[in-house]
């Protein structure tokens, strides 16, 4: 057998292109679907709701804001376009509870 330059080429350009990760690969945490009918669903998943990095929550009156939230862009961006409703003061965080 003698070598082939343009076949180690080939094979090594096989392996360098299986290697790569794929484009629109997802993980198992983006794959699922995060469509909430209500607060109650959310809060299922994420019992203090869900957040924005750096989302602040707003409060009226003497209430201490909600700190313990899942801080998720991802997370909180696929639930409120689904359903706008679960951040219904537009804080940046939908269905906080302490």
């Amino acid at each position: 057998m003698t070598f082939s330059p343009s076949r180690a080429v080939a094979g090594a350009l096989a392996l360098a292109v299986l290697s790569l990760p794929l484009a629109g690969a997802v993980s198992p945490a983006e794959a699922k679907s995060y469509h909430y009918k209500n607060c109650t669903a959310l809060q299922k998943d994420f019992t203090h709701g869900v957040g924005k990095k750096g989302a602040k929550d707003k409060v009226k009156g003497k209430g201490k804001p909600v700190t313990t939230f899942k801080k998720s862009t991802t997370i909180y961006k696929a639930a409120v376009k689904f359903n706008s409703r679960l951040d219904a003061d537009k804080d940046g965080v939908a269905c906080e509870k302490r």
